[in-house]
């Protein structure tokens, strides 16, 4: 199992990148960090293989973690998962070895194709006995074949909702956190968000692909059954 440190200072995000993580086979959870000095003393003592990043923090850059990382030679890798678009953060963060970027806000697709390329990548480094050039052109030139799994997951994106707004996906989680594990309605979770109902289905029934919610019909006495959400626990 390949070992994960998250560090996000914003408790909503945290928790969907933890979830996110769940769905990933081969990785495991060993530390979520909030802050930069939190975050240093999980690395040293779990330490982790791989490290998902945030970049602003109240107090200090991710960037300059990613520095400490590498001045201290702690043998982990970097991915940066922030809102940060800016050309010189990318080149800092890649200059200083992080072997991806995510720009949020992003979708599962992208952040399973991270983690299983880097997964490939750690794999095959661990089992060569000698590094061929080859195998090194697969991976610092991103040369691949497009394998049947690749192309199922292009067709899973035909799938998600147009027009996506991280904006609107954050308010529904946040009402969907003070639910408090009980069961709702998107009608009932509409009102909430002060958000259409329609609106509201297309975004619950992602979070449910996504992992995040569990669905339970209820059957009434007449016509078809509701479906009632609930947010899934750990």
């Amino acid at each position: 199992m390949i070992k994960v440190l998250i560090v996000e200072d914003d408790p909503m995000v945290r928790e969907i990148n933890e979830k996110f993580l769940e769905r990933v086979e081969g990785y495991q959870l060993c530390g979520s960090a909030h802050s930069i000095e939190q975050a240093k003393e999980i690395a040293l003592k779990e330490k982790p293989d791989l490290i998902l990043l945030d970049v602003f923090f109240p107090q200090g850059r991710g960037v300059d973690f990613l520095k400490w990382i590498r001045k201290e030679g702690l043998k982990c890798d970097v991915i940066l998962i922030t809102a940060d678009k800016s050309i010189e953060t990318v080149e800092e963060s890649f200059r200083y070895g992080a072997v991806d970027y995510l720009i949020k806000p992003f979708r599962f697709n992208r952040f399973k194709q991270a983690l299983h390329q880097y997964r490939k990548r750690k794999y095959h480094f661990e089992k060569a006995g000698n590094a061929e050039q080859e195998m090194i052109d697969r991976f610092a030139l991103n040369k691949k074949q497009e394998t049947e799994a690749e192309k199922d997951e292009e067709i899973e994106k035909i799938g998600e909702i147009k027009g996506f707004s991280a904006h609107t996906y954050e308010i529904l989680f946040k009402c969907i956190r003070e639910m408090g594990g009980e069961l709702f309605t998107a009608q009932e979770i509409a009102e909430k968000a002060g958000v259409s109902r329609i609106t509201a289905r297309r975004y619950l029934d992602y979070m449910e692909k996504e992992g995040i919610l569990s669905i339970e019909l209820e059957y009434g006495k007449v016509g078809r059954p509701q479906n009632r959400y609930r947010l899934k626990r750990k």
